[in-house]
C-alpha cells in the first residue's frame, strides 16, 4: 500500500544558514501578511474576491518591482506555499471552522516554512539533509529517508532550536498485529484503563516539570524588557515547555505502538475535549493528557497494521450502564463513585474506568456489525 508521512529530524544549521532561514521566515510572513491586506482591501472597496491564482500572479509582479527585490533571495517555493496557507485560512472561515485570518507577527516564537521539492532539490547526503537556498544541512537522521520526498518544512522552535519535516510518500506492505479486540476509557486518574482490566498510568509531564517552569518563569519577569538577558531567558523557559511536550509525546508514541501491535480493533469514546477544557479546574489536566493527539497517533498507527479505531460517541453513557445487565445508574455521574454496585442484577464493579471500557469495547462491535 501507499503511504505517505512526515519524517521530522533535528537539523543544525551554520550562522550562515540560520541567517538564510530567519530571512526565508521573514519573507513568508511579509507575503502572507500583504496578500492578506490586499485581499482585505479588495472585499471592502469593490467586493471583489480574490483567489491563490490571483494573488500568485501579483505575487509575481510584485517580485519585479525593484522595492521589493529582496523576496528573489528566498526559495520561490515557499513563497507560493505562503500563499497556499492564506488560500486555506480563507476556505477554512468560508466553512466556518474557524475565525477571519489573522496577520502573523515576527514575535511568535516558534515559525515554519514549507518548500517544494523539485528535481530532487530535497534530499538526504551523507550525515545532512540537502535543502533550497541552504545547501547541505547537519542533521541527525535519526532513521532513514525513504520514499519520494514531496516537500521540507523548516521549523525554528521557541527554544531556538531547528528542524525538518520531509514529507514522503513509498510503497510499503502492512504490518503485522496480533488480532485482538480492545477497548479503552481515558481518564485523568489513569491514562486509561482497558476492559481486561489493565491500566495505564498517567505521567503527569507538567505537573513533573511545573515547580521549574515557575521558577524559569518568575526569573523571566524580573529581566528587563527587550535586554539580551530577557531573551537568553525566554529561550529558557520555552525549552522547559519542549521538555515537557517532547516527554508527553514519547510516552504517547510507545503506548500507541503497542497497543497496535497487539490489536486490530481498539475501540475509544469520541471526546469533545474543547468543551472539556472550560472547566477550570480540569483544563490544565485534560490538556497535560493530550488525548486528540495520543487517539490520532493510534489511528495512523493501526491503519500502518491493517487495524481500525473506533470511536463510539459521546451521548453513550459507558460509565454509568452495568455492563451485565445494562442498567443505567445516575449515580455514578458523580467522579467520585470509584466502585459501585448495579441496583438490578447485584453485580460489584471494582473500577468505573474497567467497566466503561468494558462497554465502550460491546458499543463499538455492535456498531461495526450495524455498518458491516
Amino acid at each position: 500500500m501507499e503511504i505517505t508521512r512526515g519524517l521530522k529530524y533535528r537539523i543544525y544549521p551554520t550562522e550562515e544558514q540560520k541567517t538564510a532561514i530567519n530571512k526565508t521566515l521573514g519573507c513568508t510572513r511579509f507575503v502572507y501578511n500583504h496578500f492578506l491586506a490586499v485581499r482585505r482591501d479588495a472585499w471592502q472597496s469593490s467586493r471583489k474576491s480574490m483567489g491563490y491564482k490571483d494573488t500568485n500572479a501579483m505575487l509575481t509582479e510584485l517580485k519585479r518591482l525593484p522595492e521589493y527585490v529582496w523576496l528573489n533571495e528566498t526559495d520561490s517555493t515557499a513563497l507560493q506555499n505562503s500563499l497556499r496557507n492564506l488560500q486555506n485560512a480563507f476556505d477554512r472561515f468560508f466553512k466556518k471552522q474557524a475565525g477571519y485570518p489573522r496577520f502573523k507577527s515576527k514575535h511568535d516564537h516558534t515559525q515554519k516554512y514549507r518548500a517544494q521539492c523539485v528535481n530532487s532539490n530535497i534530499r538526504a547526503e551523507g550525515n545532512g539533509i540537502r535543502l533550497p537556498k541552504l545547501g547541505i544541512v547537519k542533521a541527525k537522521l535519526s532513521r532513514p529517508v525513504m520514499g519520494r520526498i514531496s516537500s521540507a518544512t523548516v521549523t525554528r522552535t521557541a527554544g531556538n532550536r531547528y528542524f525538518v519535516t520531509l514529507c514522503v510518500t513509498y510503497e510499503a506492505d502492512l504490518l503485522p498485529n496480533e488480532g485482538g479486540v480492545v477497548g479503552i476509557d481515558v481518564g485523568l486518574k489513569e491514562f486509561f484503563a482497558d476492559d481486561k482490566g489493565n491500566v495505564e498510568p498517567n505521567p503527569r509531564y507538567f505537573s513533573k516539570y511545573q515547580r521549574k517552569l515557575a521558577r524559569e518563569q518568575r526569573r523571566l519577569a524580573r529581566k528587563e524588557t527587550g535586554s539580551s538577558r530577557r531573551e537568553k531567558q525566554r529561550i529558557r523557559v520555552a525549552r522547559v515547555h519542549e521538555k515537557i511536550a517532547n516527554a508527553r509525546k514519547d510516552h504517547q508514541h510507545k503506548v500507541s505502538t503497542r497497543l497496535a501491535r497487539e490489536n486490530q480493533i481498539v475501540v475509544v469514546e469520541h471526546l469533545r475535549i474543547k468543551g472539556m477544557v472550560k472547566n477550570r479546574r480540569l483544563a490544565r489536566a485534560i490538556s497535560d493528557a493530550s488525548w486528540s493527539s495520543f487517539f490520532a497517533m493510534l489511528e495512523y498507527k493501526l491503519a500502518e497494521r491493517g487495524g481500525i479505531l473506533v470511536r463510539v460517541p459521546t451521548s453513550y453513557p459507558s460509565s454509568q450502564t452495568c455492563h451485565i445487565c445494562g442498567f443505567k445508574n445516575p449515580i455514578v455521574k458523580n467522579l467520585a463513585v470509584r466502585k459501585w454496585r448495579c441496583p438490578s442484577c447485584g453485580a460489584f464493579h471494582e473500577d468505573r474506568d474497567v467497566n466503561a471500557a468494558i462497554n465502550i469495547r460491546n458499543k463499538g462491535m455492535e456498531m461495526l456489525q450495524k455498518s458491516a
